[in-house]
């Protein structure tokens, strides 16, 4: 089941169903009201960008009343201005909140669900945020507000990824991927805007791909990585074709995702060693790709947006932050090895007890296999907070932890997975329902009771002793 953290957030898990093309997901209602946004493709000129360096308080409070401000009925304007609406007409259009997004020192993206007027069954929806964008062309509109400057764009013409109208267009998905098939479905699997996104095509062969949509020039870089793995004999998606606008194109892997084994019985069946197997098994050439920060390595950003969700656990949080950053100089890290970046049980289906399929490898680089362990520990350990069903994970989580510390420094794996633990708080955030504060606040337990700052035990995670 894929997690959503900061800078990482997608819209739940796949639908069991098929979407209607150029539809990110379902969200909760609002109601319009009046304001007025520059027009379509004009900047206002001199608007101010936000001051603030993105680690200052002064940008911390700022994004803090940007989510306030896009998750109230105050943006409703905008969103009905960005699609052609006028201060005359009546504000008849039903809004939606489908998506908040929060990526500290970025910014703050709101994704919404625009019903016709006179309640019709023809959706649209627009994207506003707050993060800094070149814009220069008639699909966005830069626009004033109190809490600075918005971009905001109307679905699927999202700015920084240029082949998402190509990957949500029937047509255009039949014409470039689909080699004389007839397709028969399109589904969002996840979109993270303004970062990417997955779309699922299914044929009438019975076949189904995945189409990767990225930002500018990325789709190169990532279809390199595949490359590299698949020549390594690396269990992979394989490539259906050359990257198109952005888009890679990936056959659906096969095997059972590893999460679904988690909610059975936590795992029982799956060795530990078959689950390290994959990364020894990862190349050298992936050291010579870019490194990127590991999840600890952005603790204090993601403890930032914690708060934000969670403003009422700041104590913990930070009692939690400064925990980690104190104790960890006093571990070890290990050495810099090949290493996932994104480990972890939505991206690892398995067949027959082995790994037969590594997902999602944008991250892949040079990195310390502590992180990546910590990565799949982090994960393991919230799923019970993410949904009531894995009552078996706290099982796993004891199994696995008791494997993977022999393999690493006990104790920077422990500091590490609350990190991860920690990262993923945030991502609770959910604007189509209510409650979801309380799944957060699960989630900080969570990686509270893994450093033992609360009492574990029921459905929470328990580091085992001696380790």
């Amino acid at each position: 089941m894929p997690l959503n953290r900061p800078g990482s957030q997608t819209w739940g898990t796949p639908s069991q169903g098929t979407q209607s093309q150029r539809t990110p997901t379902q969200g909760a209602h609002h109601q319009n009201t009046q304001m007025q946004p520059e027009p379509w493709g004009q900047d206002p000129g001199g608007l101010p960008r936000p001051p603030h360096p993105p680690g200052s308080s002064q940008r911390r409070q700022l994004e803090t009343h940007q989510l306030a401000y896009l998750a109230s009925d105050e943006i409703h304007p905008v969103v009905a201005q960005a699609l052609g609406e006028t201060p005359e007409e009546p504000a008849t259009s039903v809004i939606h909140l489908e998506s908040l997004q929060h990526r500290p020192g970025a910014g703050v993206t709101g994704i919404f669900r625009v019903r016709a007027p006179g309640g019709g069954p023809v959706e649209r929806y627009v994207g506003i945020t707050s993060e800094p964008l070149a814009v220069d062309d008639d699909q966005t509109a830069v626009c004033a507000s109190p809490v600075g400057v918005l971009i905001a764009w109307r679905h699927p013409a999202d700015p920084s990824l240029p082949g998402l109208p190509a990957a949500t267009d029937p047509h255009s998905v039949a014409r470039i991927w689909g080699m004389g098939r007839t397709l028969t479905g399109l589904e969002t699997i996840s979109y993270r805007p303004l970062r990417r996104a997955v779309i699922a095509a299914d044929f009438s062969d019975g076949s189904r791909i995945y189409l990767k949509v990225l930002r500018s020039g990325r789709a190169a870089d990532l279809e390199a990585r595949h490359t590299a793995l698949l020549r390594a004999r690396v269990p992979a998606p394989r490539l259906v074709r050359e990257p198109v606008h952005d888009v890679l194109a990936l056959e659906q892997g096969r095997g059972l995702p590893l999460a679904e084994h988690f909610l059975a019985d936590g795992g029982a069946g799956i060795r530990p060693s078959s689950i390290l197997a994959v990364l020894d098994a990862l190349p050298a050439s992936v050291m010579a790709l870019p490194a990127r920060e590991a999840w600890t390595d952005r603790l204090a950003a993601y403890a930032s947006a914690a708060e934000a969700a969670l403003p009422q656990c700041a104590e913990r949080i930070t009692a939690l932050k400064d925990l980690i950053l104190t104790e960890l100089p006093r571990t070890d890290r290990g050495p810099v090895v090949p290493t996932h970046g994104d480990f972890y049980e939505a991206n690892l289906l398995m067949d027959d007890g082995r790994v037969s399929c590594l997902l999602d490898v944008d991250s892949l680089g040079p990195g310390h296999r502590v992180d990546d362990l910590a990565c799949f520990l982090g994960h393991l350990a919230v799923l019970p907070a993410v949904d009531a069903r894995y009552i078996h994970a706290t099982a796993g989580f004891d199994r696995f932890a008791r494997a993977f510390r022999t393999t690493v420094h006990p104790r920077s794996l422990q500091l590490r997975t609350a990190s991860v633990a920690l990262s993923l708080v945030a991502g609770a955030r959910d604007a189509r329902r209510t409650g979801w504060e309380a799944a957060a606040e699960h989630r900080l337990r969570c990686a509270e009771a893994v450093v033992g700052l609360t009492r574990p035990g029921g459905d929470l995670p328990h580091w085992p002793a001696g380790l």
